[in-house]
């Protein structure tokens, strides 16, 4: 097959860009795979961050053009007409929020004018967490050339059968993040970041409302006299910083707490995986996180809450722990039991096998399938 992959992807940075790149790569051992990027994601005014270009640590540099202008709907009739022209029989957008639906939107429809293009849409959400006016209206602009989809949860699964009940779709999980490296010996992280507590407790990713950073420093409150564990959080803030480190302040977290507050290079991700004792995703709502697809890639055990498709991934006493949402006491005592039970070994080893099922072929041939 000839196939465009539409979307995020090197240079510009982040989970969507080596989402993407790792499809690619699968992809590209059977079919004809090419990569359209954007020229503009988001409009500065619009973006949270320092920065979307990625600025270091390029560990899979994948062939891209950076065609697409987000913003500009004359671009959208452009690069669909250029893609119309190439004829691929196969058409992938990871489609993540309503913002993009105008433009893929129109992309998919002037692509498809050639009468031989198929478009798939990877859903990881179908409205998303953050909810703006416009979503529904976006989300059904963008839907409608579309010829299949693929959810990677039952949470997603659920939304679009509800909000798109003629779908066309796969469920297939959400692939192991292998594009970080192999883990390392935990001494030897901690020594190269200069980490000298004995547990670590990570938090890794943007920081959103939604994924519960809050109510993780809470638990760490409660813990405080009770366990020697160390949390790091490492990742931009896409929400309000001042108020994390106030809250950190409040409950006199100071020792207890360490805050990374940037993007973190690909070459340096799994350092701090590989440092980790477990990875928290105190999430107060998701669909899914890839988060856990890095963690189980450096064989992490992982803490969840029940919200989503989180509970899917994680296997409750067998990988990690499965936890309500918004309950620091629960969030609490289960880090206390992984520490007091040394469970560190015997998760582990269920990581290991249990990530087997995440992979790329599976993805890429459900891909195919639904797109024929």
């Amino acid at each position: 097959m000839k196939i465009i992959i539409c979307g995020t992807a090197y240079p510009l940075r982040g989970g969507i860009s080596h989402y993407n790149a790792l499809l690619y790569e699968d992809l590209s051992k059977k079919h004809e795979t090419q990569i359209i990027t954007f020229s503009r994601q988001y409009p500065e005014l619009l973006f949270p961050g320092k920065t979307q270009q990625e600025t270091g640590g390029e560990l899979m540099q994948v062939p891209s053009e950076q065609l697409m202008d987000s913003i500009n709907p004359l671009n959208w009739v452009k690069v669909g007409k250029e893609i119309c022209k190439r004829a691929p029989d196969l058409i992938i957008f990871k489609y993540w929020i309503p913002f993009f639906g105008p433009c893929f939107g129109t992309i998919a429809r002037h692509a498809k004018r050639n009468g031989r293009t198929k478009v798939v849409f990877i859903c990881d959400n179908v409205i998303p967490h953050e909810k703006r006016p416009g979503d529904a209206a976006f989300t059904r602009y963008a839907f409608k050339p579309v010829d299949g989809f693929i959810v990677q949860s039952q949470a997603v699964e659920r939304d679009l059968k509800e909000f798109w009940p003629r779908a066309k779709y796969r469920r297939v999980a959400h692939p192991v993040y292998n594009i970080f490296g192999e883990s390392i010996q935990k001494e030897k992280a901690k020594e190269q970041l200069a980490i000298k507590h004995r547990r670590v407790v990570l938090f890794f990713g943007y920081v959103r409302s939604y994924k519960g950073l809050d109510v993780l420093l809470e638990a760490m409150a409660l813990l405080k006299n009770d366990s020697d564990a160390h949390l790091f959080v490492v990742g931009e803030f896409y929400d309000d910083e001042k108020k994390y480190r106030e809250l950190i302040h409040a409950r006199n977290l100071e020792d207890r707490v360490t805050v990374v507050a940037d993007y973190v290079p690909n070459d340096r991700v799994g350092l701090y995986f590989s440092a980790a004792d477990v990875v928290v995703l105190p999430y107060k709502d998701a669909t899914q996180s890839g988060i856990a697809q890095i963690a189980y890639n450096f064989d992490k055990p992982v803490i969840a809450t029940n919200v989503g498709g989180l509970a899917e991934v994680v296997l409750d006493g067998k990988t990690g722990y499965v936890i309500p949402a918004n309950d620091p006491r629960a969030l609490a005592q289960s880090i206390m039991r992984f520490y007091s039970e040394n469970k560190t070994d015997e998760f582990t080893v269920h990581v290991h096998e249990e990530k087997t099922k995440y992979s790329w072929k599976a993805l890429a041939d459900a891909i195919v399938e639904v797109g024929r």
